[in-house]
């Protein structure tokens, strides 16, 4: 087991890191009541739909390069997730 680092590892050195080398002691073991308390969560699935989009906004996402609608996607979640949300109903 390696001695606890003293500066943040280079690429190189995280590559060469092998399990071994890692420090688990301060995690604790999974027992029977960590499982029975276990809830599957489902990831948030996206849902194509058909969206109008200025030519220059979808223009500038496509310079960037692959995977342009995966971050178009990003923005419009983290703009989302600023949205006040709607009071429960009850």
């Amino acid at each position: 087991m390696r001695k606890p680092y003293t500066k943040p590892m280079t690429p190189t050195e995280i590559t060469a890191t092998t399990d071994r080398d890692l420090d688990l002691t301060d995690i604790p073991e999974l027992d029977e009541t960590f499982w029975q308390n276990a809830q599957l969560v489902e990831p948030d699935r996206t849902q194509p739909v058909t969206l109008r989009i200025k030519k220059s906004v979808l223009d500038a996402y496509k310079a960037q390069g692959k995977f342009y609608q995966t971050r178009m996607n990003a923005v419009l979640e983290t703009y989302a997730n600023t949205l006040p949300k709607p009071r429960s109903t009850r």
